[in-house]
């Protein structure tokens, strides 16, 4: 459509298009700031310029966008073409007024923002994903990861996915064995499928067995001796077949699960989000790393040593077993065997150890893991090896005398070292003799608690002093315990204070714990040698928080401490009630009075204290991936006196991270990268704005998530090949994300069908071999596309080139003196280097004995010649 048609158009357009809100679409012509949504349709007006010089008659644009862009001649902006955001987000543009040609006002400048729409659907890098997962694998630990990717403006929440699943085939019983995180795509097992996952059947091999077709056919033969039918048409040899190749199996070709998961923009938390799918093909492997119930070892266990006492096999059969122990111990009566047999290897003594905690290892040669540490439990049985043990030599109790029959004595106390709650610790209590004797016993004992309790109302002038000999015993052992029990005055007097007010003291906030605020002494007149006269001290009344405390070793004299610290915020004053109390019962009819009781006040003072944390660990995982401006952590802290507080963050060298010193949030400034640093430890300080001398430091540590951002690249993009002696070609990757996103890595020569000339097979998880098919006599260079994708299947195509040619005697490529197009690399040239090196040291020294010989000759030929002439 021609500019003219457009101003044809113009003014049913804006009766239209603008309507009502054609007054808040113009506006004086001066420097103006636009917002339009993308795909606005065209022609469509968006703003109208207002000039004050009559004379102004026509207007000249420029700049950014005025293909899309256009104004009419009496100042209306309108839009030639809809505006798309993926291609500029923003147009900066030049408007001048015109008297015929002549510019009269401007120029002005108009910036329009396009606005995003959600119009790109979201979708996965891939169409279909392929994971393996073991049997019992722990719910909520992910095994696999799907990504999804969205071109609207990631600043919007249009950008911002969700991930789900959509089903799961099978599904029996509609039980969800599988869970997808909607936040990171990542997928987990269920509590329900930690339980149910089970593995198809998978013949077993031992460490270093051969698992060709011939072991297999040997596996059969064992199995089903005698038998002549051909192997190909036995079908129990073909499911042996195929279960012993389980362990390779390609999840696309035979999955056991397959999980439809959509991934959703706006979050999913609209009605018009956008969304697109993908597929996950799930097998389940086998897991041979059970762990084994607890072992029962019985103690003192008379038998031949080593005893095996449990087996563990890995999920690979090549796997090298080391056994630890969880604690650090010097006892550790333990072995493991290359086939995963355990042993012990001494008798064990419950007493001395009732449990040992094994941690059996499986790596590979090079010492990486191939299956989790797993913990075992051996646990020692008890027998009957020890005898009781009295708590104490000779045990002492007193007893009030005119106590009413059946008071309590005391409890006699017996321990036996074994197995508690078995009848091999249980011990049964009985009196063997009393001293003085009286008819009958004056004292009794409960068989089963050792409680001794009176049979009579004893006298203190009739006897002072009982000796008890009681037996405690065990099924198969006793032991005799001393019992001594004193009959003392009655506690007829009461404990009496020097004086009931010790007065008023300050004490700083800060004064530390232990400290002796004041001395405080009380007497009775009981008998001295007798609990009616031990004195404790007790705080009753205005103890808040339990700061202060009375020590004493019951002679009267007590000291008043600070048992916590002291907090002017808290309580700023106490006044202190301490009660003087006996440790035996007072005579019936007795009670404390006033003079059994003392005050003590006490007055803190404040002092400056700096401020505080609200937690004493800070820690936070994010991914690396975070957008920047995200809030990772808010530190909450807050001044004792409530002073104003301010925050700063140090330790960040990489200039990731900042700290809004007024609130404490923590954002991402920067791109975070865990390549670069899988953790940062920073320093995260508050203190005080009016005297930053007060300020309290607090460890802050980052951890962060990797994310698949890395693709496996080959180390080497170049390699030559013999005509003579052609030798595969060891290609080997790297990766710089960490597990899961990284190896094993599947190799593959990316062309449409197979080739003729070269063979891919992968070697192990990071290498693979390239092997050139057709002998040739003829040198060429040849470009190879390799595809390399990580084990969550992320991978591109890279180009690498090999060389077919004659090579020398050293095995290395022969260059002609015009070709100096391909490059050997490192290693070869510094080979070649080498070579000619040696070479030339070698010609030296043959050289230099030559010249050495031919002067040794010179000589011996003149010295004849002076001996002739003497002649």
């Amino acid at each position: 459509m021609t500019p003219i048609v457009h101003l044809l158009l113009l003014p049913l357009l804006l009766s239209i298009a603008v309507g009502k809100n054609l007054e808040e679409k113009q506006g004086p012509f001066e420097n103006t700031v636009l917002d339009v949504p993308e795909g606005t349709p065209v022609p469509y007006p968006i703003y109208q310029f207002k000039v004050t010089d009559p004379s102004v008659n026509n207007f000249r644009l420029s700049g950014e966008g005025k293909d899309d862009i256009q104004i009419s001649k009496d100042g209306w902006l309108y839009l030639e073409r809809a505006l798309d955001w993926s291609q500029d987000d923003h147009y900066i543009i030049k408007v001048e007024a015109l008297a015929d040609d002549e510019v009269v006002e401007g120029p002005v400048y108009v910036t329009i923002n396009v606005l995003d729409v959600n119009n790109r659907a979201p979708y996965f890098n891939q169409t279909e994903y392929t994971a393996m997962v073991r049997e019992q694998k722990a719910a909520g630990v992910p095994f696999t990861r799907v990504f999804g990717l969205d071109q609207d403006d990631p600043d919007t929440p249009n950008a911002r996915l969700r991930y789900s699943l959509v089903s799961q085939i099978p599904m029996k019983q509609q039980i969800l064995l599988f869970k997808i995180n909607p936040i990171t795509g990542e997928i987990s097992t269920t509590e329900e499928g930690e339980q149910m996952l089970k593995a198809r059947e998978g013949i077993q091999y031992g460490r270093n067995e051969d698992q060709s077709i011939d072991a297999l056919k040997a596996k059969f033969n064992d199995y089903c001796p005698g038998q002549h039918t051909p192997y190909e048409e036995n079908p129990f040899f073909t499911c042996v077949e195929r279960a012993g190749r389980r362990r390779n199996v390609d999840p696309q070709e035979d999955p056991d699960y397959t999980l439809f998961v959509r991934v959703q923009d706006m979050e999913g938390q609209s009605e018009s989000a956008l969304s697109g799918n993908t597929r996950v093909n799930i097998v389940v492997q086998q897991n041979l790393w059970v762990k084994p119930r607890p072992i029962h070892i019985d103690e003192n266990l008379q038998v031949a040593y080593p005893l095996n006492i449990a087996q563990v096999q890995s999920n690979d059969p090549d796997a090298i077993y080391t056994l630890v122990q969880k604690e650090k111990e010097l006892k550790f009566p333990f072995q493991i065997a290359e086939n995963g047999s355990i042993f012990l290897t001494e008798m064990l003594d419950r007493e001395d150890k009732d449990m040992y905690i094994l941690v059996v290892m499986a790596k590979d040669e090079s010492g990486e893991e191939v299956d989790p540490p797993m913990e075992i439990h051996v646990l020692v049985q008890d027998l009957n090896d020890n005898a009781p043990v009295c708590e104490n030599a000779e045990t002492v109790f007193e007893l009030q005398e005119n106590e009413p029959i059946g008071s309590l004595v005391g409890n006699l106390t017996a321990h036996d070292a074994d197995e508690a709650g078995t009848l091999n610790a249980q011990i049964t209590y009985s009196i063997m003799s009393q001293n003085p004797p009286t008819t009958p016993m004056v004292f009794s004992i409960d068989a089963a608690s050792g409680r001794i309790q009176a049979l009579s109302s004893l006298q203190r002038k009739q006897q002072q002093v009982y000796h008890l000999n009681v037996q405690a015993s065990d099924p198969v052992f006793s032991t005799e315990c001393k019992v001594v029990v004193k009959v003392i005055d009655v506690n007829n007097e009461l404990p009496l204070f020097e004086k009931t007010d010790y007065g008023n003291y300050t004490l700083a906030e800060d004064t530390p714990v232990g400290h002796t605020v004041t001395t405080i002494s009380a007497t009775d007149a009981d008998d001295p040698d007798s609990g009616s006269a031990f004195i404790e001290f007790h705080i009753s009344a205005g103890n808040n928080g339990d700061v202060f405390a009375v020590e004493t070793d019951g002679n009267g004299v007590g000291q008043l401490v600070i048992a916590r610290p002291l907090d002017f915020e808290l309580s700023s004053t106490y006044k202190l009630q301490i009660d003087a109390r006996n440790k035996e019962p007072l005579l019936k009819g007795l009670e404390y009075g006033s003079e059994s009781t003392a005050f003590v006040s006490v007055s803190v003072t404040n002092i400056d204290e700096a401020p505080e944390f609200a937690v004493d660990i800070m820690e936070v995982t994010v991914p690396e991936n975070i957008t920047k401006g995200s809030v990772i952590l808010t530190v909450e802290a807050k001044d004792p006196e409530g002073k104003e507080i301010r925050f700063k963050l140090d330790g960040d060298t990489h200039g990731w991270l900042e700290i809004d010193a007024a609130t404490g949030a923590i954002k991402t400034k920067g791109h975070l990268d865990r390549e670069v640093a899988e953790a940062l430890e920073l320093t995260v300080t508050v203190f005080e704005k009016e005297n930053p001398e007060m300020s309290t430091e607090h460890a802050l540590s980052v951890r962060l998530l990797d994310v698949n951002d890395n693709v496996p690249k080959l180390t080497e993009n170049q390699a030559f090949v013999c005509i003579g002696k052609p030798k595969p070609v060891i290609l080997k990757a790297q990766d710089a994300d960490s597990s899961p996103f990284s190896q094993p890595f599947k190799f593959t020569l990316a062309i449409n069908k197979k080739s003729p000339n070269w063979e891919l097979i992968t070697v192990d998880g990071t290498t693979a071999k390239l092997i050139l098919k057709k002998k040739t006599t003829e040198e060429k260079t040849f470009s190879l596309p390799i595809n390399i994708k990580d084990s969550a299947g992320l991978g591109v195509t890279q180009p690498f080139e090999v060389k077919v040619c004659n090579c020398t005697e050293l095995g290395y490529c022969y260059l002609a003196p015009e070709d100096r197009s391909f490059s050997y690399g490192l290693g070869p040239t510094v080979g070649i280097l080498a070579g000619t090196l040696g070479f030339c040291i070698i010609i030296f020294i043959i050289a230099i004995k030559q010249i050495n010989k031919d002067n040794k000759k010179k000589k011996t030929r003149a010295a004849e010649e002076e001996t002739n002439a003497m002649m």
